[in-house]
This record gives C-alpha cells, structure tokens and sequence, in this order.
C-alpha cells in the first residue's frame, strides 16, 4: 500500500455526516469567539498603556528633534536604538509630544480600536489552532505537516514586519512629520496629530508590513500545490523586484527612507522563497523516487 493509498484509507474513516461538522463547527466558533472576547476585555483594560507604548517611537522623534532642530542631524541609529530603550532619549518638555481628540468619544473608540487589534494577535494561536483542527481530518498526511509550519511562520513573520514598522518605520516616519513643520515669523504649523489618525497609521503600516512578510509563506504555499516553480521564480526575479518597489512607494509613506526599509526586506524575503521552493521540489522528488513514480 502507498502512502497515497493510506491517506486515502485515513480520510475516509475520518468521514462523518454533515450534521456533525456542522455541530463540530459551532462549537470551535464558540471557542474562537470566546478567546477574542476574553483578550479583548484584556487588552481594553490596558488599552493606555498600549497606546502609550505605541506613541513611545512619535515620543523617541520628537526629543531628538527638539534637542537638535528641525535642521539638525540625527543619526538613524541613535532613532532605532532609541525607540529599543538601548540608549538614554534626551530630555525633553511636557509640550514635546502632544496628541489631541476632537470628539468626545474619539479616544474611547480609539482605546476600543486597538484593543480589537491586540485581542486579534493575542488570540490568533487559538483562532489557528482551532482551524487546524477543523480542516486536519481532511487533509493528507503531508498535507497536515505542511500545514502546522505554515501556522508558527506566518505569526512569527507578521511580528517581525510589525517589529520593523516599531523600531525602524515610525522613529522615521515621525521624525519626517515633523521636520516639516513651520515656526517663525508669527506664524506656526505644528505636528498635533489626533489620536485616532495615529493608531490609523500604526495599524496601516503593521498591517501592510505584516501582510508583505507574508510573502515566504504565500510562495511556498504556491509552490506545495504545483502551482509555481523555483526556475520561474528565478528568471522573473526582475519584474519581482519592480512589482515590489511599485508596492513599496503605495503602502509606505511619500519619503525614499520608508520605502527602501520595506522593499529591501520583500526582496530578501522573494529570494527565500525561490530556497522555500526549491527545496520543497527536491522533497517532492525525492518522495516520488522512493514511490517509484519518477521515469
């Protein structure tokens, strides 16, 4: 009997009737539903302090700003190092970071928003493995052990893309903001962003950081179905380059910086999943081989 013969054997004594996965459904919904509400409470009852931590990159901007100018030089290094609390920040005065809201439930919404967001990444392994569990007895054999390293790499690349937009994206996103404003001659335009606008573009960057990282995953997902090759992968790395920086000058603020910081990491990323690919080819040849499927 091939393994093919096997899986085939295990999925149809996996069967069950309709009725069953249904029930099997909800109860897993419940359990889903139940884990967001539980880190939601969670999150929302730290919502300030996680607010608080996100503002600390804008906080980590504007002290070196205000101690060197608008016209000052800040090496990139001294921002990131910063916003990682690996070197003092210069102090600064109560009036240096400053956000406002507009309305009177803006900030209680705002607070809302970003505990939905923490309750989501604190929740996702439940939310993951709970799918998993689902849709396990359907799938092959290797199928279920491509599947699990899918569930620990896309979590662990979305917190790197989120870490990069933390450490590296906002200190210069922030300083950039500010540099352009305008004091002098009575007439001032100040940086006074609202606390709403700022979580936006927090979840946007995360979001679009996160999801760009993704890429190994989505290649290699690919590659496991047959749908695409490592020597296809490799002669249209060019047009892969350009569709990157087109992506990287869209969902990155208008300044080269920012873009270069997301287009240099989703070209490393594209030549680990040609590897990802490539080496699930040679699995896969390998496999037949010992099948005596090969020619």
């Amino acid at each position: 009997m091939t393994s093919f013969d096997r899986d085939e054997a295990e999925i149809e004594a996996s069967r069950a009737p309709l009725m069953d996965h249904l029930v099997e459904l909800r109860g897993r919904l419940l359990i889903c539903v139940v884990a967001f509400i539980v880190a939601f409470i969670g999150c929302f009852a730290v919502a300030d302090k996680l607010y608080l931590f996100l503002v600390q990159p804008y906080a980590v901007s504007a002290a070196f700003h205000q101690t060197v100018g608008a016209h000052g030089h800040v090496s990139p290094f001294d921002l990131i190092l910063g916003t990682a609390r690996l070197i003092p920040v210069p102090a600064v005065d109560d009036q240096s970071v400053k956000l406002i809201y507009t309305a009177p439930l803006e900030f209680l919404f705002t607070k809302m928003k970003l505990a939905g967001l923490g309750a989501v990444i604190i929740a996702f392994p439940v939310l993951a493995w709970q799918l998993y569990r689902f849709v396990a007895p359907g799938l092959y054999r290797n199928e279920k052990g491509a599947f699990l390293p899918f569930l620990i790499a896309a979590p662990v690349l979305f917190l790197l893309g989120a870490a990069l937009v933390y450490f590296v994206m906002l200190p210069f996103v922030m300083w950039f903001s500010l540099s352009q404003q305008i004091i002098g001659e009575g007439i001032s335009a100040e940086l006074l962003p609202k606390v709403s606008d700022y979580l936006n573009l927090v979840t946007a960057l995360i979001l679009a950081f996160g999801l760009c990282f993704q890429l190994p995953v989505v290649m290699t997902l690919l590659g496991l179905a047959g749908m695409i090759s490592s020597k296809v992968m490799a002669k249209g790395r060019r047009y892969a380059i350009v569709a990157v920086v087109v992506v990287a000058a869209v969902v990155t603020p208008p300044d080269p910086i920012s873009q270069l910081m997301l287009a240099v990491p989703m070209v490393l990323l594209y030549e680990i999943s040609i590897w990802c690919v490539r080496l699930i080819e040679l699995r896969k040849k390998k496999a037949d081989e010992a099948e005596g499927l090969t020619a």
